[in-house]
């Protein structure tokens, strides 16, 4: 069982400084731990010792400047209740690793995971797993327990594949201990893992401080954020107060509800494969006694998001999909006699609905009993759902803040060589990426006390049905916008993976290659070697003198190849409007791309425009050209 630290009388570390740490070299190293109250503690650090006095809350910290020396090191803290020697401590270089699910997908269900998990063993590559963690307000410390463990099959099957081949990697060239710290959250957009600091940055301060709101008073916030809901509602879908569709007494007309469960079970075949919004009601009947009482409503997963009010007041609003909902419902919104529940559940992807489980969904209302929602239901598929519907802050995968409070912040000011980062999927079609991860990284490295700290993000790899025809993609346009952040960020690399997808599986299998080509950027940013810290990106189109375009190039490693083919495919020329682009063919000419006129208008050229194109132009490293849109400059 974990013991949290505050229970421990005796010195300890905090568990970035714990057995088997790497401690970054070339960085002030500041060690933190607990002890008792007011106690005074010696904290060693290699040959140094400072006397540090921990404060009321019995938390210490003992500041060491940078130490160039790499390899073994001690590290131990002394007080009059007693002492700690954490084992096996290195200096050498520290990774994090975060983003979304394709970061997160472990070894073990990456391709060729038994041979690489049987031969992982190196007691010079440290492993630390962040456990899922969402938190209102920064944490100081972890929710679960953490630790570093040496690399090998029992810590590295269930770790991040895409960190543990970087960072594999890279113990070939930096030939020093590393640590890999993985903090990852599938399906997360990048909005909760940015800071306060960053939320103001990018005008979310309101929402930012919406969460600290729940974090003191979550009915409070409940009701705010459900204020705004509603208001979006009417401002929406055109209805008027009192006649909205969570009033008792709409004009929905309900059907019953089959079983608890997802309705693309139902074998309703309208929903069969319905992505959308649902409305679900249900009746309860109280007496004097349970209208008085302060209640619990329990509804079990709502997935993927649900909103509930009882007789037209709001409850609250589920923030985790993954996680059964409970309500508090204060005194004044239940009332003897007939209640309505009214539930709404925006389903965007794979099965929605009110899923249970029936054992679990009820009205407890303390000694006054309680009443069971296993049944009953009735339900209307929502004849207007506008897109854009807000959630509450206070999320997970969603939220303002939550993860970087829960998983980052817990890191305090540990030194750092780098940052991977792997993520995007999420926030397709959502505008201002691009400020949001500038926003982000700055954050970041103000906490880690790195104002150059690198940041390396994977460029998402192909996934979605092959086209036939050009057309508009938000996953290509999402790989520009990732160019964008990370080449106009002087201390930023990308890892193309444009080539490495699955066009019918969003978590491809190929994550050595990923986790190859990060170590490479990586080396180019983090440790100043003479390589591309982007891969061949697209610079400049110019028109040509037959209507055509002459495409150069950036961050080459020797000149470009075709594969499988004399010219270049996934080349369009497009004019100024939609629907102008049309497929051309690309001939390599030195370190450019010609493409020919085809006598029709040509102001824009794009490559690899789709989720999951098909590419064949290289470079000798051998690195993909990824997707890109450029306007086509007149001829100079």
């Amino acid at each position: 069982m974990f013991i949290p630290f505050f229970a421990w009388a005796t010195p300890h570390f905090d568990p970035m400084f714990s057995d088997y740490a790497v401690i970054q070299r070339d960085h002030p190293v500041i060690v933190t731990g607990r002890s008792s109250p007011q106690e005074m503690i010696a904290v060693t650090f290699g040959s140094e010792t400072r006397e540090v006095r921990a404060d009321k809350d019995g938390r210490f910290e003992a500041k060491f400047g940078p130490t160039s020396l790499t390899g073994a090191v001690k590290l131990e803290a002394h007080a009059a209740s007693g002492g700690i020697v954490a084992k096996d401590v290195a200096v050498g270089d520290v990774f994090l690793c975060s983003g979304q699910s394709n970061m997160e997908l472990e070894v073990r269900s990456a391709q060729d995971a038994g041979t690489q998990i049987r031969n992982s063993a190196d007691d010079q590559l440290r492993l630390m797993l962040v456990p899922r963690a969402v938190a209102d307000d920064p944490l100081r410390d972890f929710r679960q327990a953490v630790s570093w463990r040496l690399a090998g099959p029992e810590s590295v099957a269930d770790f991040s594949a895409a960190c543990f081949y970087m960072a594999r990697e890279l113990r070939k060239t930096a030939k020093v201990p590393i640590g890999a710290i993985a903090s990852s959250w599938g399906g997360s957009r990048i909005s909760p893992w940015m800071g306060a600091r960053a939320q103001v940055a990018v005008g979310q301060g309101a929402q930012s401080a919406l969460v600290s709101l729940h974090g003191r008073d979550a009915f409070a916030a409940e009701r705010a954020a459900s204020a705004e809901w509603e208001k979006w509602w009417r401002r929406e879908a055109g209805d008027v107060g009192g006649k909205e569709p969570w009033q008792p007494d709409s004009n929905i007309v309900w059907a019953t509800v089959p079983r608890i469960g997802p309705w693309e079970e139902w074998g309703v075949p309208a929903l069969a494969n319905f992505n959308g919004m649902m409305w679900y009601r249900r009746e309860i009947d109280l007496t004097t006694a349970q209208a008085k009482a302060r209640g619990v409503l329990s509804l079990g997963l709502l997935d993927d998001v649900g909103r509930v009010w009882i007789n037209g007041k709001t409850v609250g609003m589920s923030a985790r999909s993954w996680q059964p909902s409970s309500f508090d419902v204060p005194p004044g919104v239940l009332k003897p006699g007939r209640n309505v529940v009214i539930v709404n559940i925006l389903d965007s992807y794979a099965n929605g609905g009110l899923s249970g489980p029936v054992d679990v969904m009820k009205l407890s209302l303390g000694q006054a009993g309680e009443v069971l929602l296993g049944d009953g239901w009735h339900y209307a598929v929502a004849t207007r759902s506008p897109s854009g519907a807000p959630r509450v802050p206070w999320g997970d995968t969603t939220g303002t803040g939550t993860l970087y409070n829960g998983m980052i912040a817990p890191l305090g000011a540990i030194g750092l060589k780098g940052v991977a980062w792997y993520q995007g999927e999420s926030d397709i079609d959502l505008p201002g990426y691009a400020d949001r991860m500038k926003a982000m990284m700055a954050d970041w490295r103000r906490q880690f006390g790195s104002p150059a700290l690198p940041f390396v993000a994977v460029q998402l790899a192909g996934y979605g049905d092959p086209v036939t025809k050009p057309t508009d993609s938000g996953w290509a346009a999402m790989r520009k916008v990732q160019y964008q952040a990370t080449a106009q960020d002087a201390h930023g690399g990308l890892a193309t993976a444009v080539d490495l997808g699955d066009s019918f599986d969003i978590h491809p299998g190929e994550k050595q290659e990923v986790g190859r080509r990060l170590a490479r950027a990586m080396r180019a940013v983090a440790y100043g070697e003479g390589v591309s810290r982007t891969g061949p990106q697209a610079e400049r189109a110019t028109a040509t003198s037959d209507g055509g375009a002459a495409i150069e190039f950036t961050g080459l490693t020797g000149g470009l190849h075709t594969r499988s083919a004399a010219h270049a495919i996934g080349f369009e020329l497009c004019g100024g409007a939609a629907g102008t682009c049309r497929f051309v063919a690309g001939r390599i000419e030195g370190g450019r791309v010609i493409l020919a006129g085809d006598g029709q208008p040509a102001a824009r050229v794009r490559y690899a425009w789709a989720g999951s194109p098909v590419v064949n132009l290289y470079d000798e490293a051998p690195l993909p050209v990824g997707s890109f849109e450029l306007p086509i400059m007149p001829m100079r």
